[in-house]
């Protein structure tokens, strides 16, 4: 009997001896944890614990050739994929420069582009890359120009003061380089960035339309997907290495380093993460703000983007040339307005208003327990309260002030020429920061470039129109005087919209070109009506200007203070919200259960793309991409799991707007995939996000290179990025 007793024994600590081995050497996958993380953090994550193979350290070593450098803001996320400065990024975000290459005759919006050579390549109009250098904390400095008694509105403009004289100072320290401070918690935290901004870039390979944008609105935010949204683009400096504008002479850039592609991809269950500039989240803001965005704000702004989209469509539906002038912005507007209506909808599934009143329910008890708590925080629920509620009440006066400036181009130049003659007369450092010296060749190009490709009197027109309508609409104490004057008893807005459009010259390039240097009499002295109106609206803004400054000063103070009683109440330190700055998130190749009894698996294949397909925009497929999944010439682009081509993948990562075109990257560092999109559960992780249902989207690496190859036939760039 003891014999057995001790070769049980002997069993039982063999088994568990083999499963702590395998514990060792097979770690469990634990989950991904919400956070887009500043790279200054990467030390707190223990990734390999995680399953990064890569040592931590080739993520980000100013010293070495760390990824860091591999990745882009190009208005969204890029990455270098070659030692010649090619980079991928997304269709989406390539979208704009894509349609001012356009033309009816050389549409490659619809027909895609290709440049066999370098010498084909051509310029992605208004576009960068901006690669960050180096990164510190300036908090103490920026702070410090802060005096007591200062009020709100004061104490913003020393903030702004001061973070224009530490960026003036860094660029003079360092030639060449562009500096931004950025601010990570709100009256609390700033760090300096130094950047390199490469300022030629040239379009090298886009998809057609029917690849690039298959699905269009009807997919987008939405699994399962099967759009190919992916773009290359190649970066050029001047002979000597250093960023310049566009030039025949001008020669490849050469990366410090680039991602190498895996072209067998991942697998349902790797570790991935990501790396990109992601650009906001409201995380760490009170329910009061929630109430704000669900109940004011998101609803008025997605009907207002619904209705432009209506009849921006309805303008273009005869004309490809017309069309052309609406396609970049109605892909703007169309997907603010889907994922608005998705967090809408997602902050109502998990009635996500109600918890944080009840979060901040017990904060305030927490706060309310203790004598000094209660005299350092005990008014800032109160405060935010009242702010958010004051914002609700004046939105429909300042939806209206805004929109005309956002959304009516013409009005958009007249109030930017007549802005830039008032601050071009101040001091450089005392200048609103597009009229500063180092940022109004960018303002006068925007203008020039949006009214190039973007303007179509018509649409312009009959968006004034409609703005000008709720404006007289407005309650008596939100009139706005300068509005109210064009409308004249007997008058009807037909004829007032007609003797404004009719007779402007903002139309003009030339002409808004001559208005840059004039002076702001000379301005006064045009007859130009909308430049005659920007005049009458323009103490509005500066009021409504001086009204944000106030209050933000007055949140900043509060938010800090919110921020730092959380942290004591929860026991744990917090991330700074995503601010267009250059983060990390991690996460697997997983798939989640949307709605009881279904479960989304994490890959798409080809064959989906075969049983969308009806012929009728979004979903034709060109025929050739047909043709080719029917052959299944699937080469070695096959996932084995699923012995076919993945489209797109499914990954647990926390994502927001601004990680589109961002680096999916397996264990070792290598390029499995191009981020664009999330589920429509996710919509809300600017928010919340949560494991159950945070899923982003990516456009599989396989189905890139398999398009490249047999679709594309641009065998040159796949030997380029080191693919034989």
């Amino acid at each position: 009997m003891f014999k057995r007793m001790k070769e049980t024994l002997r069993l039982a600590i063999l088994c568990i001896l083999v499963l702590i081995s395998a514990l060792f050497l097979f770690p469990p996958e634990l989950p991904a944890d919400e956070g887009m993380w500043p790279l200054s953090e990467l030390p707190r994550l223990n990734l390999q614990e995680k399953g990064l193979r890569l040592d931590p350290a080739l993520i980000y070593d100013p010293a070495r050739q760390s990824l860091l450098y591999a990745v882009v803001e190009v208005g969204a996320t890029g990455s270098f994929i070659s030692p010649d400065g090619l980079i991928i990024t997304n269709h989406h975000v390539a979208f704009g420069s894509v349609v001012a290459a356009s033309t009816p005759e050389k549409d490659y919006l619809k027909s895609g582009f290709l440049a066999r050579t370098r010498a084909e390549e051509i310029p992605a109009t208004g576009r960068t890359a901006r690669i960050t250098e180096s990164f510190r904390d300036v908090s103490a400095e920026v702070l410090g120009a802060v005096k007591r008694n200062m009020s709100y509105a004061d104490r913003t403009r020393a903030i702004e003061q001061q973070i224009k004289k530490i960026i003036a100072r860094a660029e003079k320290e360092n030639p060449g380089k562009r500096a931004e401070v950025a601010e990570m918690f709100p009256g609390k935290t700033y760090w300096l960035f130094l950047y390199t901004v490469l300022r030629d870039i040239r379009l090298v390979y886009v998809p057609p339309l029917a690849i690039g944008n298959f699905g269009g609105e009807d997919d987008n935010w939405m699994w399962p997907r099967h759009t190919g949204d992916f773009t290359l683009m190649r970066a050029y400096v001047a002979p000597d290495g250093k960023p310049a504008e566009y030039s025949e002479k001008n020669v490849p850039y050469k990366p410090r380093t680039y991602l190498k592609v895996n072209p067998y991809g991942a697998r349902e269950g790797d570790f991935v993460f990501l790396l990109g500039y992601p650009g906001r989240t409201y995380r760490h803001l009170p329910a009061s703000y929630i109430a704000y965005e669900q109940n004011v704000r998101m609803p008025a702004v997605a009907d207002w983007y619904e209705w432009q989209i209506k009849l921006m469509e309805e303008m273009g539906k005869n004309s490809r040339e017309i069309a052309l002038k609406h396609d970049a912005r109605i892909k703007g507007l169309a997907n603010t307005m889907k994922n608005y209506r998705g967090k809408l909808a997602g902050l109502r599934r998990l009635n996500y208003l109600a918890q944080k009143r009840q979060e901040e329910a017990a904060l305030q008890e927490f706060i309310q327990a203790d004598p000094g708590r209660r005299a350092a925080y005990g008014q800032v629920m109160a405060g935010l309260e009242k702010i958010y509620g004051d914002l609700g009440l004046e939105y429909p006066r300042v939806f209206v002030l805004d929109n005309l400036r956002r959304s009516v181009i013409l009005f958009q130049n007249a109030l930017t020429v007549l802005e830039a003659a008032i601050e071009r007369q101040k001091p450089d450092l005392e200048r609103n920061v597009a009229y500063m010296d180092r940022n109004f060749n960018q303002t006068r190009q925007r203008l020039a470039l949006s009214l190039r490709t973007n303007f179509y009197l018509p649409t312009d027109r009959a968006i004034f129109k409609e703005l000008l309508a709720q404006a007289l609409a407005l309650p008596e104490a939100q009139k706005i005087e300068g509005l109210e004057k064009l409308v004249t008893p007997g008058s009807s807005l037909e004829a007032v919209v007609d003797n404004l459009f009719n007779t402007t010259r903002m139309h003009d390039p030339e002409f808004v070109r001559s208005l840059w240097d004039k002076k702001p009499d000379e301005i006064k002295q045009m007859a130009d009506p909308l430049l005659q109106l920007a005049l009458a609206l323009y103490p509005e803004y500066k009021k409504m200007e001086e009204i944000n400054r106030a209050r933000k000063g007055q949140l900043d103070e509060l938010q800090a203070k919110l921020v730092d009683v959380r942290q004591e109440f929860l026991g744990k330190q917090f991330i700074p919200d995503a601010n267009s700055t250059l983060r990390l998130t991690y996460g697997r190749v997983e798939g989640y259960e949307p709605r009881d009894a279904i479960y989304y698996r994490p890959f798409t294949t080809v064959q989906g793309i075969l049983e969308k397909t009806t012929g009728q925009e979004p979903f034709n497929t060109p025929p050739a991409l047909l043709q080719l999944i029917s052959q299944k010439n699937f080469d070695r682009f096959i996932n084995p799991d699923l012995d076919t081509i993945p489209v797109c993948l499914l990954y647990s990562t926390d994502t927001t707007g601004g990680n589109s075109g961002s680096p999916i990257i397996d264990a070792d560092g290598h390029l499995v995939g191009v981020n664009f999109d999330r589920a429509w559960e996710a919509t809300i992780n600017d928010f919340t996000w949560s494991h159950k249902f945070s899923r982003s989207i990516g456009v599989d690496i396989r189905y890139i290179l398999w398009i490249l190859k047999e679709f594309a036939g641009a065998g040159h760039l796949l030997e380029e990025i080191g693919l034989k």
